[in-house]
């Protein structure tokens, strides 16, 4: 069963990355309504902690 990340996560951009590439990987690219909500949370929380990387670094 899959489980929806938080909005704001204190896991890594590579972690949640690597979660995403494991959903891919599980679902041979052909993603159910539920998968793909949960994909689409995966990105949201990927692109959030990629930014919040990219602040600390400037």
């Amino acid at each position: 069963m899959s489980s929806t990340p938080t909005p704001r996560s204190t896991r890594s951009a590579d972690v949640v990355n690597q979660q995403i590439r494991d959903l891919w990987a599980r679902t041979g690219g052909q993603l159910t309504a539920e998968d793909r909500a949960e994909y689409e949370a995966l990105v949201t929380e990927w692109a959030t902690v990629a930014g919040e990387g990219l602040v600390q670094r400037a």
